[in-house]
């Protein structure tokens, strides 16, 4: 049985803000295994990214953890303090942030700021540091290294700037890799590039990832599990396959249905998905998806769905498939 490396429980994480406390996590449960791809899936303000980030301790003032757990590699996440971050960051897990320009320094070289990695969290020295940030920026495919090592990321593309922040976010090779929409600010082409370079190094140095994303596309082609999100919740969680040939939640089918299809026979029209996200402030009593979904019954809107495990990988939260499961027990009886 392969190594659980990662396991949040119950997380609850607010914002207290002027107006209120604002539910960004409500009972986020998952956990990984070691070497495994994970997608996190959801349109803006589901909570994906605040679930990465808490994982890091990079929540931003005014949020708190208020609920739950997090183990990360023998870490208890939920009780370290800012020193032991500071440890673990970098070294056990590191992060690509969505838009490279505003992630790097633009006063330091690129050199400085790989090295600058790799002298805080190892014992090499600053020629070694040197050799192993060339090595870095070969291993990601970017071309004349040692030329790239003395410019300043304003010289540099879009996509080469996103495979430094890959280089610096694998200087220390560890377990876990978070990717916040690493190519949000990439056109389609070298969008494609990153993501077979991503998948390349996860294959070559067995590592973990979490993917977040609100592209199914990117999941589709990268990912071994995927959690659907919405308002705070994760409303499905399966395989690949299992959330593409057969998604269960009404928001996962709503967002597969949004996606163009290249197979189709007939010329058919995008369905969206009607009405506004979930106000956090003031979240509904049931599902949080219920006032948007079709399918909507009374019960949807009073009480949160129970999870309604589907297979030995894939269970959501849905009134819908409680109500198959019940029927189905009836006919069997």
């Amino acid at each position: 049985m392969a190594e659980i490396i990662l396991e949040f429980k119950d997380e609850r994480l607010s914002f207290f803000t002027p107006a209120g406390e604002v539910k960004a996590l409500n009972g986020v449960s998952f956990s990984m295994e070691q070497g495994e791809v994970l997608g996190i899936v959801g349109e803006s303000g589901s909570g994906k990214s605040v679930t990465a980030y808490s994982l890091m301790g990079l929540t931003a003032y005014p949020g708190k953890l208020i609920g739950g757990t997090i183990e990360f590699n023998g870490h208890h996440v939920h009780e370290m303090t800012e020193k032991e971050f500071r440890r673990m960051r970098g070294n056990e897990v590191s992060i690509i942030f969505q838009d490279p320009m505003t992630s790097l320094n633009p006063v330091y070289s690129i050199g400085d700021q790989i090295e600058e990695v790799i002298l805080a969290h190892t014992d090499k020295d600053k020629k070694q540091a040197h050799e192993r940030a060339r090595e870095l920026l070969t291993l990601v495919g970017i071309n004349e290294p040692d030329k790239r090592l003395k410019q300043y990321p304003h010289e540099l593309s879009g996509g080469m700037r996103q495979r430094v922040m890959i280089a610096i976010a694998l200087a220390c090779e560890p377990r876990l890799l978070i990717a916040d929409e690493p190519t949000t600010a990439l056109d389609v082409t070298i969008q494609a590039q990153i993501l077979e370079l991503m998948k390349e190094l996860q294959e070559k140095l067995g590592m973990s990832i979490i993917m977040i994303t609100h592209d199914l596309g990117v999941v589709a082609s990268m990912c071994d599990k995927i959690a659907v999100m919405y308002a705070g919740h994760i409303v499905e969680y399966g395989t690949a396959d299992e959330i593409f040939y057969e998604p269960s939640h009404e928001y996962t089918k709503g967002l597969i249905g949004s996606i163009p299809r290249l197979d189709a026979t007939d010329h058919e029209r995008l369905v969206p998905i009607e009405g506004q996200p979930v106000d956090l402030l003031n979240p509904p009593a049931g599902c949080p998806f219920a006032p948007r979904c079709k399918s909507c019954m009374k019960i949807c809107l009073r009480e949160m769905p129970p999870k309604t495990e589907l297979s030995v990988t894939h269970y959501s939260h849905c009134w819908l498939r409680q109500l198959e499961e019940f029927n189905k027990g009836g006919e069997q009886a």
